[in-house]
């Protein structure tokens, strides 16, 4: 029966992780590649002055604002292929990673909470705000490491010049995927598999017991633990049927849900995603501390709010 068990839960993984990369990649080379059009024909650049006010009051240089947006409408994955091929320093990547990881694919995954106990405007809004805040305080504790070099856009221009033409440009852009598109079949297709078999086994309720201090400090009720731990490991869109369809039972009271999306919104995915960043150099600290206690701020502070205003504590309505 355990033979049974590991090879079916090795192999949905398998199946999983494969149709999960060929998605990705389907996203990352054509976003990947238009970025590093932009970067060849300068438009970046010519860009980079009408946004670098805002990019600079959190720490950043103009050019942060494509993957930063990518990242928010597309996702972590469209993200990460449109800030690998700029120039940026340790330190800037590190926080386009932070605020990627916060705010990533915003309109799916902002509907995704709306069917399952929350509204797509607030979720967000807060997502929003929470990576605003974490890049700014983290930029100011990284203090002049992370501060924008002088003749950054000087900078950024001349990489993309260095090319003597397309051809080689494109070589090397060619080279630079095949890479990271390696590392990221076997990250995914190693995670979906141990996730297969946990879900195989059965083993995602026990860890939950296990974790019901962690869910304690994060403010939560320990009666949203399998949907914290969903969203947590496979993310808010891969973790959506699961969210959705224990919210339909109705168990769960309005208050709980709310603060759980709070909590999710900032802390989803917290396997895979960081994962990513880390195999292109970024400190796996700065991407889950500042995002845990981003989450546990954000639930306390929610708390209050609530507790100050007058609110039925009633279950949730079952959704349709």
């Amino acid at each position: 029966m355990n033979r049974d068990l590991l090879i079916s839960g090795l192999r949905e993984g398998a199946k999983k992780g494969w149709s999960g990369f060929v998605w990705l990649v389907e996203i990352l080379v054509p976003i990947s590649f238009l970025t590093a059009m932009l970067q060849y024909s300068g438009w970046l650049h010519q860009m980079e002055g009408l946004i670098a006010p805002g990019m600079n009051w959190i720490g950043l240089p103009g050019a942060a604002a494509l993957p930063i947006l990518v990242g928010m409408l597309t996702g972590v994955y469209g993200g990460i292929a449109a800030m690998v091929m700029l120039p940026f320093s340790p330190h800037q990547m590190t926080l386009i990673a932070i605020f990627v990881l916060i705010s990533h694919n915003l309109i799916q995954e902002s509907f995704i909470q709306a069917k399952s106990g929350f509204t797509a405007g607030k979720a967000a809004v807060f997502r929003i705000l929470a990576s605003l805040l974490t890049v700014v305080i983290v930029a100011r504790v990284l203090g002049a490491a992370a501060a924008i070099p002088a003749g950054a856009s000087s900078a950024m221009a001349a990489a993309g010049a260095a090319h003597p033409s397309l051809g080689a440009y494109l070589t090397d852009w060619a080279f630079s995927m095949a890479h990271l598109s390696l590392k990221i079949f076997f990250i995914v297709m190693g995670l979906m598999m141990v996730l297969g078999l946990l879900k195989s086994f059965n083993w995602i309720p026990k860890l939950v017991r296990v974790l019901r201090p962690f869910l304690k400090l994060m403010g939560l009720n320990e009666k949203v633990g399998v949907l914290w731990l969903t969203a947590v490991v496979f993310g808010l869109s891969y973790g959506a049927a699961v969210i959705v369809e224990e919210a339909r039972e109705g168990i769960l009271t309005k208050t709980d849900l709310e603060k759980l999306h709070i909590s999710v919104g900032i802390n989803h995915s917290m396997v895979e995603d960081p994962l990513l960043f880390v195999a292109i150099g970024v400190s796996a600290f700065w991407l889950y501390v500042p995002r845990l206690i981003t989450a546990i701020v954000a639930v306390k502070l929610w708390d209050g709010w609530l507790k100050h205003r007058p609110a039925s504590d009633a279950p949730a309505m079952p959704l349709s």
